[in-house]
Formats: C-alpha cells, structure tokens, sequence
C-alpha cells in the first residue's frame, strides 16, 4: 500500500497488458522501481452514487471536470478495519485526490446516513459537502482486484501499479460480506497505471513504444456500469422474446425496473 497520504495531485496514465507486455516491462521496471512491501494484495471498493447512476453517468461523458466518491480497504474487511474514504477528481487530466481514514464500520455507516458526521477536518468537511450536493447517496457498485505497486529507487513520486482480477459486484456492497463478481479483464490481463507527480520518464517512454503499449481510457466503475447495463439489456431482450411484448427498464440502484 506505501506510505499513507491524505492528498494526492498528479497525473496518471493507463494500459492494459498482456501476459509477454507485462513481462517485458517488468524487467525494466525492476531497474529503475521496487515492489512495495505488500507484494500483492487485495483493493476493495465500494463507489456510491445517485439513485439513478448520475455520477459515473457523468464520468463516462468524459467531461473537462468529474468526480467519484468511494470508500477502500484492503485485504479481508472487518468492522475496525482501517478504511479510507475518498473523493477522486479529475480535471484537464489532472488526478487530485482527497481522502481520510477510520474505522469500516463507521464509516460505512456514516456513508450509508446511519453514523455520525466523521471529524471535522478540512477533507471531512468537503466529503460532508460532496455528499450535500449530490443528495442522496448509494452503494451502487463494489469494485474489488488484486493489485501489485511499484514506487521509484530515485523519484518515490513515480508509481506503478498493475491490477488484475478485477471483479464488479452490483448485488453485495458491504465489503465485510463481499462475494465472487463479475470480471472486467481477461485471465491473464493487467491494468497498469503510471502515476507520476513530475516528468514522465524518457526511456520508459520508450520501452513502451518498443513493446507497443499505448495509453488507453478505462474506468473501473465504468467498466463495470457498462457491463451491469449490457447484462441487463440481454436479460430484457431475452424477456421479450418470451414474452413477445416490447419491454423497457429503468436502471436505479443496481436494480431494473421493468416496465412492459
């Protein structure tokens, strides 16, 4: 996980690998960063949202400015685990993040309009308020993958991390009953993200273009909203060829609402 931090502001660049990709890389990573001492371990996330998915609605519209609140852990999740809730901001490319920590329980229960107001630190204060603008808020999606991070020998601000086994959960968002989701990649497929707060590295540069890996656009939530309504729609489709009636949904807190 590496050292805690409240904030964040960087840039940060995504690839997806395959298997000889990630191996070629690796060894010239290993050159110029080192594994944190975590090895690999286990992220898991729970995104909230409006009754009707408006934040990463938003998002996928690819605006100059958006925004994601989620809440972490890592590893199995119980109720005093050390948890992070965090607001996640995009603008111009730029990624700035806003985070504090407690216990799971309570903050998922403060999350979930159960708890009490959580501190009354700056970034308590903005995370009360993103809660305000939005209304109501939901668990709409867990989010949960395997993920190895890299921090640089000379620059500790390049980080490189690489998920796999990515998984989306629609059904069960508490992450202390967390089950088996949906994947979001390939068996042997990885997320790399480049996470750099200065320069991008020269030669890294270039042993990406030598191994044909090129940046690309993938949001986890995204990814996995996309698929929530791709599995809906052949589920409605398949609905109306039973049924021979046309059938329309309403997607709402990770439930359809039909209407025929």
């Amino acid at each position: 996980m590496g050292e805690y931090r409240e904030v964040f502001q960087r840039t940060e660049i995504k690839y997806l690998l395959k298997k000889d990709q990630y191996d070629g890389l690796m060894e010239y990573l290993l050159t110029i960063a080192k594994v944190d001492a975590y090895g690999i371990s286990r992220i898991n996330n729970i995104y909230y949202d409006t009754e009707d998915y408006r934040l990463i609605r938003t998002s996928m519209e690819k605006p100059l400015y958006k925004e994601k609140l989620r809440l972490r852990t890592y590893g199995d999740t119980k109720d005093d685990t050390n948890a992070f809730v965090e607001i996640k901001k995009k603008y111009d490319g730029i990624v700035y993040k806003r985070r504090m920590s407690g216990n799971y329980k309570k903050l998922h229960d403060y999350l979930a309009g159960n708890g009490a107001e959580f501190g009354t630190t700056q970034i308590a204060k903005e995370i009360k308020a993103f809660r305000e603008f939005y209304g109501e808020l939901y668990p709409a999606m867990s989010i949960c993958y395997d993920r190895i991070a890299m921090a640089g020998i000379e620059d500790p601000d390049f980080r490189v991390t690489f998920d796999s086994k990515i998984e989306w959960n629609a059904e069960c968002t508490d992450l202390r009953r967390i089950t088996e989701g949906h994947p979001l990649l390939a068996p042997e497929q990885k997320l790399m993200e480049i996470k750099v707060a200065n320069a991008f590295p020269l030669e890294l540069s270039r042993k990406l273009s030598e191994l044909n890996i090129f940046p690309t656009s993938f949001s986890k939530y995204g990814a996995g909203y996309a698929d929530m309504i791709r599995r809906e729609r052949e589920r409605i489709r398949e609905r109306s060829e039973n049924t021979g009636r046309p059938i329309q949904t309403i997607f709402r807190k990770g439930e359809a609402a039909y209407v025929e």
